[in-house]
């Protein structure tokens, strides 16, 4: 119901709806000035030199000026160090360096023991690693750790004799108890968001801390042996599944992994014996390639800068390994007068050079088909720089073994010219090496 406030009597008497006006002598009266607001705080601290004031304009009420004495700027980042309006904790402390609402809020957070805390942080951690939010959980077993580590820190620099205090709820044994067994199953459980976010060195010193607290932890042996094995360190993984296996030999998942790396053990060894035997083979093949040259006087000398030959190169066939096989070598086809060239890739020493032209002639660029079989010469250079003639008839291997020759670089070169022409190749190479 409404509720009516009586006047008083006198009410039209005390009403002056027209003051009488101010003497032409008298000071110009104040400027009006609006009753302050119920609440004694503004949203932002006032700036009152950035206010416009003169004898004439009422004063803004607090809150709208606290409001005009800033930019619009200024106001957001003040903003952001509100816990209720924050977007980035980066922006969220002052120009000092603190945040008193902001940290009002993470003093609530850690209300409670040390082991409540971590609790409460394991718990958080374990709800979301359900969903295999792997990072997340990890964040959270670190949080947990961190509060249990900061509290054995200050345990250890603060005993009860230098402070005369009486140990509190924090300090009795079945708190620090329930400490350790937190302590242990965070590294147990941010060992498994290690080896989840494949972070395999993390995962074994996780485990390796739960098990300094526990040394039957069955599954930081387990998540160790997972890790080493993704590092392809088998006897540590077969070590850490060999450990868990003593305390819990009826353990299902660790048998199992036990005969998974038993096969990786033995896959690894095949693929080792494998490359052994290539290596053997490799050493045997080269050292009858060299007892096959020097049985037949064959000199090879190498450059400093040899041309890339790919998988071409002098070998034994069809076995390399065999003191029957034939010698098979690369060789370069010159055409000196044409700046031309052929490449045969496997020439036995028993082939002669003819036998090579007579697949490789007529050639594509010889437009006046002036080589022939009859038509050509063979020389080669000796070791020295000079020149011999090869004959048609004669195998590549006894003009190889002929004294003064030799193979550079892994590559016979051998150069056919026109006989009418010849004599003149041979005095215009003798004039330009004198020269």
């Amino acid at each position: 119901m409404s509720r009516f406030e009586e006047l008083p009597d006198n009410f039209h008497e005390s009403l002056n709806l027209n003051p009488p006006p101010a003497p032409a002598h008298a000071p110009p009266s104040a400027p009006i000035v609006f009753p302050a607001a119920s609440s004694d705080s503004t949203p932002f601290p006032i700036d009152a030199s950035r206010l416009e004031q003169n004898g004439t304009t009422p004063a803004l009420p607090p809150h709208m000026a606290s409001v005009r004495s800033h930019t619009a700027d200024e106001i957001v980042q003040m903003m952001n160090r509100t816990p209720l309006f924050m977007t980035s904790l980066e922006s969220a402390e002052g120009e000092d360096g603190e945040n008193v609402e902001l940290d009002a809020l993470r003093a609530l957070q850690y209300e409670g023991t040390p082991a409540e805390i971590a609790q409460g942080f394991k718990e958080q951690g374990n709800e979301v690693v359900k969903m295999k939010r792997w990072k997340d959980g990890k964040e959270y077993y670190t949080k947990g750790l961190a509060v249990l580590s900061q509290r054995k820190k200050v345990r250890s620099l603060r005993s009860p004799e230098e402070t005369g205090e009486k140990p509190s709820i924090a300090e009795d044994e079945a708190e620090i108890r329930k400490q350790k067994e937190l302590e242990e199953v965070c590294y147990v459980n941010r060992a498994l968001c290690n080896l989840e976010l494949k972070n395999h060195r993390s995962t074994t010193l996780d485990c390796a801390s739960a098990l300094r607290l526990n040394p039957k932890n069955v599954k930081a042996y387990y998540r160790s042996s997972l890790a080493l094995f993704a590092l392809d360190k088998l006897a540590e993984a077969s070590d850490a599944c060999t450990r868990g296996l003593t305390i819990d030999p009826s353990n299902a998942a660790l048998k199992r992994f036990a005969t998974k790396i038993e096969a990786r053990h033995k896959s690894l060894s095949a693929i080792e014996q494998k490359k052994r035997e290539r290596e053997q083979r490799a050493q045997k093949e080269k050292f009858m390639l060299k007892t096959a040259l020097r049985a037949r006087n064959i000199r090879m000398r190498n450059t400093a800068q040899p041309p890339e030959m790919e998988d071409a190169s002098i070998h034994l066939s069809p076995d390399p390994i065999a003191p029957t096989s034939t010698l098979m070598f690369p060789v370069v086809l010159l055409y000196p007068l044409h700046l031309q060239s052929d490449f045969v890739k496997a020439f036995s020493e028993t082939d002669t050079v003819p036998n090579h032209l007579e697949y490789i002639f007529p050639l594509p660029w010889d437009e006046k088909h002036e080589y022939t079989l009859g038509s050509v010469e063979l020389y080669m250079e000796t070791g020295s720089g000079g020149l011999i003639k090869v004959g048609k008839k004669v195998s590549l291997g006894k003009v190889l073994g002929n004294d003064g020759m030799e193979i550079v670089d892994g590559i016979v070169r051998i150069n056919v010219l026109l006989k009418a022409r010849a004599a003149g190749w041979i005095e215009e190479l003798k004039v330009r090496r004198a020269s």
